[in-house]
């Protein structure tokens, strides 16, 4: 049975089913446009968000950022890429000489005329053209050099990334060691809260003396100092780093808490291993052979040149056409070549004062570095006791305290003396943590270790 879609007098007006359509129909379109506001909401909730969200680094993403945005690098990928194409003019020849002009013309002009009898006139108009032949051994020595000139800014660049990089890791770890400060500060600001208000109490009940009250408060104000400082020198460190990636200074970011220990015990630190690995000594042995390179391209100078003339005179007033084809040699003589047999013996010392300089590099590298590793074997051993013996000790030590403080066999300043300690102690833990994570930055600096 359908039902009637106008009422029974034919008036044409709405049943109540059509009404009840119809609101539905305005219900659901008023849904729909509320869920396209809330999405469009959403959406720019979201991307408030996502600009203001904090960017999450670990070190391989900040070594990343650094070899491509770092200026620094970019620098030195231009002035290997000038270098580079400054190579390719190496097999460069002389440009030709041109000339033109009157060839032993006299001055008196009537002269240049044929003269009544059939002489003939004097004069002529000249056109030459000179080109020197350029040594084929020169050309070769100069090619050989200048594809060589790049290769001591490649090595020198490989020195910057690492130097980059270990600049890096030490902002990276004192960061890390700040984060960890921070939570031993707050933890320590909660337990001498508690030391305080519970002492108040005590106090006002007559169970408490104020002996170490004023002492706890000012080591609660010296703790926030100290963690005013800690959160400063992270921010201090987020700048570095970014100024590093070549970001904006001020663009917030997170590092990971994490770090990681490495062992260097069985690293060796002998010439062969450090000039393998290092690129500042790669450099040094690429600008010994550039000296060497430099020392062939003047022994080619002292070599003869070739070149070829040729003149093609007018002849004046009924003379004949001439010209001249002559052959040229440059000799070097003894007084034009001083100066290439002076840049010579020059170059030969000066690859000797690179040799010396390589053996520096290497001697001094090889100390710091045995000097780097016996710190860290320190160190480790250091941490260790902290870790096993002084920093359990001291921590059961305060737990003593602090439960014979809560059943009154305890004064407030044995357990304040007890806290401060520990405190302390936890601090200079994280030092040595600290210090043990930069001797390592600096130990694969020196080896160049990624």
């Amino acid at each position: 049975m359908s039902l009637p879609l106008t009422r029974p007098n034919g008036t044409g007006g709405q049943t109540r089913n059509e009404k009840a359509l119809a609101s539905f129909i305005t219900v659901k379109k008023t849904i729909i446009q509320m869920k396209k506001i809330f999405l469009l909401l959403t959406l720019a909730l979201f991307s408030i968000y996502s600009a203001n969200a904090q960017t999450k680094l670990n070190l391989e993403d900040i070594f990343q950022q650094i070899q491509i945005e770092n200026p620094q690098l970019k620098m030195s990928d231009a002035d290997i890429r000038a270098l580079d194409e400054a190579a390719k003019g190496a097999r460069n020849w002389e440009s030709p000489q041109l000339s033109t002009g009157f060839w032993m013309a006299p001055y008196n002009p009537s002269l240049w005329k044929k003269g009544s009898d059939g002489e003939t006139g004097m004069g002529q108009y000249m056109i030459s053209g000179q080109q020197m032949f350029p040594n084929k051994g020169r050309q070769n020595a100069n090619q050989s050099y200048m594809n060589a000139a790049s290769s001591v800014e490649k090595a020198l660049k490989g020195a910057t990334i690492n130097d980059l990089y270990a600049e890096a890791k030490k902002n990276y770890y004192q960061w890390q060691v700040s984060i960890k400060k921070i939570a031993v500060l707050r933890e320590n600001e909660k337990l001498l809260s508690f030391m305080i208000k519970n002492t108040e109490i005590r106090y006002k009940h007559g169970q408490a003396k104020l002996s170490a009250y004023y002492k706890a408060k000012a080591a609660l104000g010296n703790i926030q100092n100290i963690r005013l400082m800690q959160e400063n020198e992270i921010q201090q460190r987020r700048i570095q780093l970014n100024t590093l990636m070549n970001r904006d200074k001020q663009l917030d970011l997170q590092i990971d808490t994490a770090y990681f220990i490495k062992d260097y015990s069985n690293s060796v630190f002998d010439s062969t291993n450090l000039a393998s690995s290092r690129s500042d000594i790669k450099a040094v042995d690429e600008n010994i052979k550039l000296t060497f390179l430099q020392r062939e391209l003047e022994l080619t100078k002292l070599k003869p040149e070739f070149g070829v003339r040729y003149e093609h005179m007018f002849g004046f007033g009924g003379s004949g056409n001439e010209f001249t084809l002559m052959a040229m040699v440059k000799i070097p003589a003894p007084w034009s070549t001083r100066a290439e047999k002076a840049n010579i013996e020059s170059y030969t010392w000066r690859a000797e004062s690179l040799k010396q300089r390589k053996q520096t590099i290497i001697n001094e590298a090889s100390g710091m570095a045995g000097i780097a590793k016996k710190e860290i074997e320190l160190k480790k051993k250091q941490i260790k006791l902290f870790e096993t013996n002084i920093i359990p000790a001291l921590r059961k030590n305060y737990k003593t305290m602090l439960l014979g403080y809560e059943q009154n066999t305890e004064e407030l300043f044995e357990l304040f003396d007890a806290w401060e300690t520990l405190n302390s102690t936890q601090l200079d833990y994280l030092d040595q943590v600290q210090q043990l994570l930069l001797l390592q930055a600096e130990i694969e600096r020196l080896l160049e270790i990624k």
